[in-house]
């Protein structure tokens, strides 16, 4: 029992996650009753996991002395809407506060999501996004290549970039809602509750919007017609726990929302992809991935999906789930029913083939076994129906939950897998010789090209490292006959560096290694480069978790530019503000401007609260 019991608190070992704004109402300070009463619940549902930790583990738990040093805010919020909320499942408030201040020494406190400081003078009507520059949604736009070929940034004036401003967001420790920018607006999220409109190139705020949960995923902007019939624009975007909704992009007022996946263990980490008056969100189920080795849970249940959804009305066209209705399969050692096949969520926005009709997405590992064969492959649904047209996977039998590494349990898989997700996006290419292909990355240091017009059958692979369970490779780009992937994994002593890759053949053009680091040494100060790759003109970005985002040139791979984003900066909305780890989301480049958001809390990386806006200096 004690094995089983040692994985209760595994979850923060993978982030700790957001202060969404339901759950400010909860967040006050505890009293001296409350401290010795968060004794007692840590020492219960917590101390054999953090006190003992599985060192050996895939996702080690932290201990107890690290635990400390985060804030107080973080761990309540990991409790009560993060990868925690199923371990502290019947805790109230009080109990979460309580915890969360035993284990730092310090209180929980409110947090001030609207920002006030620097607003906008005015704010003229939002014109067609479509007649200027823009970047919308993940990867630039439906094919998700990231790309900004035509932004005015090239690898001839990368040397004269400045920092132009520095926006903090409030309550934020690992910001990857990456932002959009249309008509001039920029709109970014915050997993700590809040969706901001601001000027792209000023950084004034226009206006806040508090969705009901954190924001995780990338902002799209499109078109959409308004209660009094008249056309106007939406933000649209997923918040963590799958509420999908549109707000008003002139005026931040909410138009609607729609929760397409309602299992307690869901996690919206993908973004959306808005393509021709409708949205394509992904559902991922980390929660119970993280959360469901212990034997009062009846493993797993979680299956990830696609939903159709209209952009007008938020109503659900079609949702298709990546696998059947997982079936009973035994009983945990408390004798809770178990059940699979189960998993396969789905981290990435998905990519639209207009010509065929199609849309491609990449899953995760299963959960409970037997893994089917659409974990760990990439798929195409039908646009109109939702059907799954062909699957191809990368990784058979991978079924993996966090915590069962030493431990035996009924719940754990029979032959734990490698947890070699897809955690990118496909992207929609073609080579110079009009071959089109689907280009992507893989947790197991893989990188591939698919033939789109052949089922998705393997054109090359091409291998980046030995991969990792730790840390995602979160996204590739494509440029003048260039594959850009970065090296991810925190696990591996070989993580960091970038490669190029010749996209007709598959075979490398340059390989640059790690930098010298840029952080202090110490706990998430690493070479990994996990976060998603931009090209420009002769160049890519590559953020690295050592907090430092470099340039790298398409002819040989030479550092062009560093920015080190560790320090604490001077803000323009008056929020304090730090850089950390860069993960996860990419740099976003338009209309002569380079936007970065940095910090990855809290185990793998180092947390930060910045968003970065940069300029070509006269």
């Amino acid at each position: 029992m004690k094995k089983n019991k040692r994985v209760a608190c595994l979850g923060l070992a993978v982030g700790m996650l957001l202060q969404p704004a339901a759950a400010q109402e909860g967040v006050q300070q505890g009293g001296q009753q409350g401290r010795q009463d968060g004794n007692g619940l840590y020492t219960t549902r917590c101390a054999a996991c953090h006190e003992t930790p599985v060192a050996d583990a895939a996702h080690p738990p932290p201990p107890r002395t690290e635990l400390a040093t985060m804030s107080p805010n973080t761990i309540f919020n990991a409790l009560s809407q993060g990868v925690m909320r199923m371990q502290a499942a019947g805790f109230s408030d009080a109990d979460m506060r309580a915890v969360s201040e035993f284990v730092t020494g310090s209180p929980v406190t409110a947090i001030e999501l609207a920002i006030t400081t620097n607003l906008c003078a005015s704010n003229p009507p939002m014109r067609d996004p479509a007649l200027s520059p823009r970047w919308n949604g993940w990867g630039r736009d439906y094919r998700n290549d990231r790309a900004a070929l035509d932004a005015g940034v090239t690898a001839a004036n990368v040397g004269k970039l400045r920092l132009k401003w520095v926006y903090g967001l409030p309550g934020e420790d690992q910001p990857r809602a990456q932002p959009a920018v249309a008509d001039g607006r920029l709109f970014v999220g915050n997993k700590a509750g809040a969706l901001y409109s601001l000027d792209a190139k000023s950084g004034c705020t226009y206006w806040t919007y508090l969705p009901r949960n954190g924001i995780r995923s990338a902002i799209s902007v499109g078109p959409v017609v308004l209660a009094d019939g008249s056309n106007g624009y939406a933000v649209y975007f997923v918040d963590l726990r799958a509420n999908v909704y549109a707000v008003n992009a002139q005026t931040g007022e909410e138009l609607w929302n729609t929760r397409v996946e309602t299992h307690p263990g869901v996690r919206g980490t993908g973004s959306v992809t808005f393509f021709d008056g409708h949205l394509y969100v992904p559902a991922a189920g980390v929660v119970e991935e993280t959360s469901s080795s212990g034997s009062n849970y009846g493993c797993c249940t979680f299956r990830g999906s696609i939903s159709k959804v209209n952009a007008n009305t938020g109503a659900v066209v079609w949702k298709t789930y990546m696998m059947d209705e997982p079936q009973p399969r035994g009983l945990s050692a408390e004798g809770l029913q178990l059940y699979g096949p189960s998993g396969a969520g789905i981290w990435s926005a998905p990519t639209i083939d207009p010509g065929r009709g199609l849309l491609y997405t990449a899953t995760g590992n299963a959960y409970g076994d037997p893994a089917p064969e659409t974990s760990d492959a990439v798929l195409a649904l039908d646009l109109q129906s939702g059907a799954i047209v062909w699957v191809n996977q990368f990784t058979a039998g991978d079924a993996f939950i966090g915590g069962c590494d030493n431990v035996e349990s009924p719940n754990c898989p029979e032959l734990l897998g490698p947890d070699f997700d897809f955690s990118a996006s496909p992207i929609l290419t073609s080579t110079g010789a009009g071959k089109e292909l689907l280009v992507i990355p893989q947790k197991s240091g893989m990188a591939y090209a698919l033939d789109p017009a052949n089922e998705g059958q393997l054109v090359w692979e091409y291998r980046v490292n030995e991969g990792s369970r730790s840390g995602g490779f979160w996204g590739m780009s494509v440029a003048d006959g260039l594959a850009y992937v970065s090296a991810s994994g925190y696990s591996n002593p070989d993580s960091g560096g970038i490669h190029a890759i010749d996209l007709a053949t598959g075979n490398g053009v340059w390989v640059t290694g790690p930098q010298d680091l840029l952080c202090r040494p110490g706990p998430g100060c690493r070479a990994t480069q996990s976060a998603a790759v931009t090209a420009i003109p002769g160049a890519v970005f590559s953020g690295a978790a050592d907090g430092g985002m470099r340039i790298y040139s398409a002819s040989g791979g030479d550092v062009l530019w560093t920015f080190d984003s560790n320090p604490q900066f001077e803000t323009i909305n008056g929020v304090p503000a730090a850089g950390g780890s860069f993960d996860g989301s990419g740099p976003v480049v338009v209309d002569g401007m380079v936007y970065l958001l940095s910090g990855n809390c809290c185990i793998v990386g180092r947390p930060g609260n910045a968003l970065f806006a940069f300029e070509i200096a006269p």
